[in-house]
């Protein structure tokens, strides 16, 4: 139990600072680009930023589901 919550902490500081890292690091980027989703598209956002929460949040969401309940039986 203690070691779920150490490593759901150290996956949120991590992955707020490499948040953070990227806000600052793009600051000056002006390529942009739209996301086309299913129903809209989004503003013009930098394609840094698009690739940079797409790292951020396939870090947080491999980091939450445990691959071993689904092989268990």
């Amino acid at each position: 139990m203690i070691y779920s919550i150490k490593k759901l902490i150290f996956t949120f500081i991590f992955n707020s600072s490499i948040l953070i890292m990227l806000i600052i690091g793009i600051q000056n980027s002006s390529t942009k680009n739209k996301v086309n989703l299913i129903v809209n598209e989004t503003v013009n956002l930098p394609v840094s930023f698009i690739v940079g929460i797409s790292f951020i949040s396939g870090s947080l969401l491999g980091s939450v589901i445990d691959i071993n309940q689904f092989f268990k039986k």
